[in-house]
């Protein structure tokens, strides 16, 4: 079975939109090759199947909602500058609780001009600064920005899925004990009501039945 992926493209219209329906046509290509099975936004939804607006999150929201079972993971991916609300705001109203990639495109330094710049530089530390203000977790790409058709994203990308197999795998995990902990060791005690917030049970068997 393979890992699901959300996929958001960030957006933000002062900066150049086509950078939006490039980098997306490059993800698709790269997430497909990895043989990640990724939902994204249509280009007939939203301009480019990008997120900016409030409007956008919701759409972005109800996609991610009625293909729950399908996403381990999201990826947010900043091809430029991108809006910091709309993506916090998709992946707040999904609700999913699934691990988040922030990964942001790299400038060329020779192409700085009002055409090609990206700022997906700073467009990732706003991004980042919104997760962290609506309480959502997030994992960070080894370089701040990096290329996607490079072998450190292609790393990047096989961290996350194994990061998203390990949480899909405890979520509804069922752990079996058998006999307490030593009483000299509290290095190993633990919390079973803390497991259970996270879905995970835990079953006991006394030493003496076992």
């Amino acid at each position: 079975e393979r890992e699901g992926v959300g996929l958001v493209v960030g957006n933000r219209g002062f900066f150049p939109a086509r950078l939006c329906e490039e980098g997306r046509a490059i993800l698709l290509k790269v997430l497909e090759c990895q043989g990640l099975d990724v939902v994204t936004l249509d280009p007939r939804t939203t301009p480019h199947g990008s997120v900016e607006t409030h409007a956008h999150a919701r759409a972005c929201a109800e996609l991610f909602k009625a293909n729950r079972e399908r996403i381990d993971g999201i990826l947010v991916s900043l091809p430029n500058f991108g809006d910091e609300r709309g993506v916090a705001d998709s992946i707040r109203l999904a609700g999913l609780e699934v691990p988040v990639l922030v990964h942001a495109f790299p400038d060329s330094p020779r192409r700085m001009d009002i055409e090609h710049r990206r700022d997906s530089f700073c467009g990732k530390m706003s991004c980042c600064n919104n997760l962290r203000q609506y309480g959502i977790r997030y994992s960070l790409t080894a370089r701040h920005t990096v290329d996607p058709e490079s072998p450190e994203f292609a790393e990047d990308l096989a961290r996350f899925a194994a990061v998203c197999r390990v949480v899909r795998g405890l979520r509804k995990a069922r752990f079996g004990q058998v006999g307490a902990r030593p009483a000299a060791f509290l290095t190993v005690r633990y919390s079973e009501k803390i497991l259970e917030r996270c879905g995970i049970s835990v079953e006991s068997l006394d030493l003496s039945e076992a």
